[in-house]
């Protein structure tokens, strides 16, 4: 039984070895101290990259912030303090440290004047996505810097550091800082900022970790006490940043929790033949929970509404408000857009299930003959159309006798137009369909969003 262990942990132990093909320890240290300086080509990289992740945030670009994340010299700095720390070189730390601010300085300065000169300023799903870290932000900056250091530590350098510098999304989140400063919204400044804080703390602990365990020659403390005194720092340092994290995670967890118990509860329980939800609303703000309908149709009795709310602890949301507008209260709040809303969703939901069974996408024509064919210029002008429908209707005043005649152009879109577009094609239309000033009417679906204008 010895003799299996004995094997089994040699096994192990060669498998697993980081000293094979590791380079030696004054090339490790000098490799990455080299790299801790913002200076000539770093620092023109850095700025570089800053312009490139602000653009990618700005239109919304997946590929450009990987391609400024490449870019990034960023991991240079983190990682000379995490080299410092396992070789105990307060100097070195001191330097990267101060190098570090210098690029975080410059960074947020820079994408702060991008954003506030560009005509862009809406908030792209590639900004929302960096204001608001969790756990898993730590552990994905944990296992990056582990998986940096110990790729800087080789002696061929192979594709880990790139990979690293995309995963751990260094360059992105001060990006998004500098748009917070733009616009002056300070919790998109503090979320990002934060999540920069999380991956520059972990990929600093990950170097040290692996430094430590490769067991690189320490500097020599002529104060242990003082040794100590740091080391306690650093473990304050990794409580402070962890633990609001952890605190974020639980409540981004809890509130998708309580949304797809809520989605489950309204699909389930929530069938009446002359009763439709129109408009719902899931509310989760400092631990309350609520789920707001809007109900159009005939009104549900007491008892319904009772019997829906007794249901509710089967879906484990017992401690759930249910608001519910009918009647009267309902009809102060249906507004146009919402019931067109609904109607368009539906619509272009059975365009697209009509163009998956034809195996083919069919462009949506005008029902009259009264319009010119414009499918294929439609076609070149916007590459990303799916389908589109142009109709006369007419529009009648509630409180008077006025009556408008009305030309609707609707349109599916595979991905959001910039403002200026949406401009340019309603002047489009307006001119090659011979229409007059305020006779059209523009309607816009991207995925599940309408735009009118």
């Amino acid at each position: 039984m010895k003799h299996i262990i004995s094997s089994l942990r040699n096994f192990l132990a060669d498998r697993f070895s980081l000293q094979e093909d590791s380079a030696h320890a004054s090339e490790i240290i000098e490799s990455i101290s080299r790299n801790v300086e913002f200076k000539g080509s770093n620092l023109w990289s850095l700025i570089f990259a800053i312009f490139i992740a602000s653009i990618g945030l700005n239109v919304n670009s997946t590929a450009v912030i990987i391609g400024a994340m490449l870019v990034s010299p960023l991991m240079g700095p983190i990682m000379g303090v995490g080299l410092g720390m396992g070789i105990n070189d307060i100097e070195l730390i001191k330097k990267a440290i101060k190098n570090l601010f210098i690029a975080v300085v410059i960074s947020v300065g820079a994408s702060a004047v991008y954003f506030f000169l560009t005509p862009l300023h809406e908030a792209q799903s590639e900004i929302l996505a960096r204001t608001t870290p969790s756990i898993w932000d730590v552990f994905i900056a944990l296992f990056g810097g582990l998986a940096g250091i110990v790729g800087s530590t080789r002696k061929e350098k192979s594709n880990v550091i790139p990979g690293v510098a995309i995963a751990t999304a260094l360059m992105p989140p001060l990006c998004t800082a500098g748009y917070g400063i733009a616009i002056g919204n300070w919790y998109f400044f503090l979320g990002a900022f934060y999540l920069f804080f999380i991956n520059s703390v972990f990929i600093c602990i990950s170097s040290y970790l692996i430094v430590r365990y490769m067991k690189l020659p320490k500097k020599a403390f002529e104060d242990i006490a003082r040794e100590k005194r740091v080391m306690r720092y650093i473990l304050f340092v990794v409580l402070l940043t962890s633990l609001p994290s952890i605190y974020l995670a639980y409540k981004i967890v809890d509130k998708s929790i309580f949304e797809s118990n809520a989605n489950r509860f309204l699909k389930k329980e929530f069938h009446y033949k002359n009763t439709h939800i129109i408009n719902k609303t899931f509310k989760y703000e400092n631990g309350r929970k609520e789920i707001a309908l809007l109900l159009i149709g005939e009104d549900l009795d007491k008892e319904t509404l009772d019997s829906l709310k007794a249901k509710m602890g089967k879906y484990k949301i017992p401690d759930c408000q249910l608001t519910i507008s009918q009647g009267l209260n309902a009809k102060q709040q249906i507004d146009f857009s919402q019931i067109k809303a609904s109607i368009l969703e539906d619509v272009f939901a059975r365009q697209s299930s009509n163009r998956k069974n034809n195996d083919a996408l069919q462009m949506v024509t005008a029902p009259t003959s009264n319009f010119p064919e414009i499918k294929a210029e439609l076609k070149a002008l916007y590459p990303t159309i799916i389908a589109y429908s142009i109709t006369k209707t007419i529009v009648k005043a509630v409180d008077t006798s006025r009556t408008d005649s009305v030309t609707l152009f609707m349109a599916n879109f595979q991905k959001p137009m910039p403002k200026n577009d949406r401009y340019k094609l309603k002047t489009w239309l307006k001119s090659r369909l011979a229409l007059k000033a305020d006779s059209l009417q523009v309607i816009i679906k991207v995925s599940k969003k309408i735009e009118e204008y």
